[in-house]
C-alpha cells in the first residue's frame, strides 16, 4: 500500500506515524515531532518539536509536555497556551516558523456551527514537512473554507463530531485537500467511535489508514 511504501506505517527506511490517542501523534524521522501530547502511557522518545493546537486540557497538557522535553525542544502553540507552558513560540493562524529547517505553518481551526472552538480564539492546526512528506494536523475544527488552500501528502482529521467535524465532513475535507493518505483522529476517547473512523474510510476519496492507539 502507499502508506507502507512511503514509510508512514512501516519502520523500514522511513519515518513512522504513531497515534498515541485522541489528537496525540508522534512523527519519527530526522526529527521527532509530537502533536497535542496527552495522557502518554509509556516512556516516549524526547521531542525535537512539540505542536499544540489549542489550550483545552486534552490538547495542551503541561505534565505530558514535561515528559518529552529536552533542553533543545521547541514548543509551538497559540498564545493562550503560554499561561500553562513556559518558553512557547506562539503562532496565530496564517503565521509560520522555521525550526531546524522544518517550516511549520499555523492553519485556522474553528467551529462554524457550534461554540466550542471560536474562530476569535485564534486556535490552529499545523502544516509541516518532515523528510519530504507534508503533513496537515487539522486540530479541533469543523469543515472550513481555508482547507481549499492546503496542500499536504498526509492529513490527520477529526471525525468524532460533537466538538469537531463529523466523518462525512472530514471526507469532504479530503476532497478539498486531495492528499495521498488520510488518518482519522479525535475518536475513541471522549467522543467518537470506531464506527466514525470506518464511515470516514468508506467516504474519503483517498487511501485511509485507521491507526490503533499505542
Amino acid at each position: 500500500m502507499l502508506a507502507q511504501h512511503l514509510g508512514y506505517i512501516s519502520s523500514e527506511g522511513g519515518h513512522m506515524i504513531h497515534w498515541l490517542n485522541h489528537a496525540s501523534f508522534r512523527f519519527d524521522g530526522s526529527k521527532v515531532i509530537y502533536t497535542d501530547p496527552w495522557e502518554l502511557k509509556k516512556t516516549e522518545p524526547k521531542a525535537d518539536i512539540i505542536l499544540i493546537t489549542h489550550e483545552h486540557y486534552d490538547h495542551c497538557s503541561p505534565s505530558d509536555v514535561a515528559k518529552i522535553l529536552k533542553s533543545t525542544t521547541t514548543v509551538i502553540a497559540p498564545a493562550d497556551c503560554t499561561a500553562k507552558i513556559k518558553n512557547v513560540k506562539s503562532l496565530k493562524p496564517g503565521e509560520s516558523e522555521v525550526i531546524d529547517g522544518i517550516k511549520i505553518e499555523a492553519i485556522p481551526a474553528y467551529n462554524t456551527n457550534k461554540q466550542f472552538h471560536p474562530k476569535s480564539n485564534n486556535w490552529v492546526g499545523y502544516v509541516f514537512t518532515l523528510d519530504g512528506t507534508t503533513y496537515y494536523q487539522a486540530g479541533d475544527t469543523d469543515l472550513i473554507p481555508e482547507m481549499k488552500k492546503i496542500k499536504a501528502d498526509v492529513v490527520l482529521l477529526p471525525v468524532g463530531g460533537t466538538y469537531t467535524m463529523t466523518a462525512k465532513d472530514a471526507a469532504e475535507a479530503v476532497s478539498r485537500i486531495n492528499p495521498k493518505v488520510a488518518i482519522p483522529m479525535h475518536w475513541g476517547k471522549i467522543v467518537g467511535s470506531a464506527n466514525d473512523a470506518d464511515t470516514f474510510k468508506k467516504l474519503a476519496k483517498c487511501e485511509v489508514q485507521i491507526l490503533k492507539p499505542e
